[in-house]
């Protein structure tokens, strides 16, 4: 059964063309070093409600199919407060940053937030036993994952501590990769990674960026590499509330909406969004018998909109003290205002003193930043 559902999730990623093709290693990797190694006996799967616990002494099977689920599909392995704070993140999106981290035997990594040890264990496959050192900051976590690495016959360094602050001392490493999103990425990890070197990151909300450091070491420069929602940096405070937790049964004022919903439900759009507008969360899905797409948005607060397509009229549903639907309408008019640029146009560069968004080829170019009083 277990077996079974492992492989399922392999043949998918191939069925998907989600292999990278310049890092074939990855493929590798991921069949040598199965997820299931690194879960813990108790994982969580969201109901629609809450997240419940799936014990594999009680239900094997439901436990095997929340820890391979499909290429996109994560494994929440630490809930607290009722909020999830660790996961195994999705194949599709690990294959990605993989890739996007061209990473070589006998590199020295530097992995932030070991979580359950499997992305350390695939970097170790590749990198070569002993090249890998991975920082959690939850001291619990650290010691799971230290366990399940060894017993899977890899050998990474563990390291208790914060990997926005507490690095390695008096260490460079020629790759590092974060897996957890950072709205800024900090110095420290340009200081720790080699010129010429690699970051790779999840960045806000909806996307992971590759960076390499310059030569002299005085700045770092990349472009978005893939979609991808990863769990914020713990510096970050709480996670933002769900949806339903901010609407909290509020009716809200009603209004129309110039432009159709099936607009935000494109990764550009919504890439463009999370620039624009960093503290608003954005999820639209399809729903009802008529495939309409119906758009969910929150400040994570106080302040949420509900977007709902008829035929060509779509009504905004907003309460709380911002109005969403409005931001949203002008956010995405700035994006078209300036070309409306794809995700992959994107990049970030980094100084001592400064981080900007850019696009284009030129991280000198005009800068973006998040429209007035949308922080």
């Amino acid at each position: 059964m277990l077996e079974e559902r492992r492989l399922r999730l392999l043949s998918a990623m191939t069925a998907g063309g989600l292999w990278p093709a310049d890092s074939p290693w990855v493929r590798q990797a991921m069949e040598a070093v199965p997820r299931d190694r690194f879960a813990p006996d108790a994982v969580h799967v969201w109901t629609g409600e809450r997240y419940e616990a799936v014990r594999r002494a009680e239900t094997p099977e439901a436990w095997a199919a929340a820890v391979h689920p499909d290429p996109y599909g994560s494994t929440v392995t630490q809930v607290t407060d009722s909020m999830p704070t660790s996961s195994i993140s999705c194949a599709a999106i690990v294959a990605t940053m993989l890739d996007a981290l061209a990473l070589e035997p006998g590199h020295r990594v530097l992995e932030l937030g070991t979580g359950s040890g499997w992305n350390a264990a695939l970097l170790a496959q590749h990198a070569g036993q002993g090249h890998v050192t991975s920082i959690e900051i939850d001291a619990e976590l650290a010691a799971h994952a230290r366990r399940r690495i060894e017993a899977a016959g890899h050998h990474v360094r563990v390291i208790t501590a914060d990997g926005d602050a507490e690095l390695p001392q008096g260490e460079a490493f020629d790759r590092l990769i974060s897996t957890y999103a950072v709205e800024h990425v900090p110095w420290a990890w340009v200081e720790r990674t080699r010129p010429g070197g690699r970051i790779v990151t999840p960045w806000g909300h909806t996307g992971c960026v590759a960076l390499t450091v310059a030569e002299d070491g005085a700045s770092a420069t990349g472009w978005m590499q893939a979609p991808a929602r990863f769990m914020p940096t713990r510096h970050a405070g709480r996670p933002p509330a769900p949806f339903e937790r901010v609407r909290d049964g509020d009716v809200g004022a009603s209004a129309q909406f110039p432009r159709p919903v099936q607009q935000l439900a494109h990764p550009d759009v919504l890439f463009a969004l999370r620039v624009l507008l960093p503290d608003v969360q954005i999820d639209t899905r399809a729903a009802g018998t008529d495939g309409q797409v119906t758009a969910w948005l929150s400040d994570g607060r106080s302040s949420w909109a509900v977007l709902q397509q008829a035929g060509t009229a779509v009504t905004a549903h907003r309460g709380g003290e911002r109005n969403l639907a409005d931001e949203a309408d002008r956010a995405l008019a700035a994006w078209e205002e300036r070309g409306s640029p794809g995700m992959y146009d994107f990049g970030l560069h980094i100084t001592p003193d400064a981080h900007h968004v850019f696009t284009g080829d030129d991280p000198h170019g005009p800068r973006w930043q998040p429209l007035a009083h949308a922080l």
